[in-house]
């Protein structure tokens, strides 16, 4: 984590099924599963393999496939360490349920 809370991802690769294997600057790797995404609204582009394996690290610390496909690292780096959104934005607060 860099020292204004956010994550660095410095690579990503993609693997079997819907899985991508990813890499953040402060140790933390390992894959992600994203098969709960597939074949929904935009991610149905992941159906085409090739296109899949175009998933890069973008200048703005974004996982990214295209212009309409990103994940945000930081919920990426929760998931793949457990790390709380506490821990990882101590300023953060929830939004309303009603909001």
């Amino acid at each position: 984590m860099t020292g204004n809370g956010l994550v660095q991802p410095t690579a990503v690769e993609p693997r079997d099924g819907y899985r991508i294997w990813i890499r953040y600057a402060d140790g933390p790797e390992g894959e992600i599963d994203l098969s709960h995404l597939a074949d929904r609204g935009v991610f149905v582009a992941w159906d085409d393999r090739s296109f899949f394996e175009k998933v890069r690290v973008t200048e703005h610390r974004s996982i990214a496939w295209d212009d309409q496909i990103e994940l945000c690292p930081d919920a990426l780096y929760m998931e793949l360490t457990g790390v709380a959104v506490e821990e990882l934005m101590p300023g953060a607060r929830p939004v309303a349920a009603d909001a």
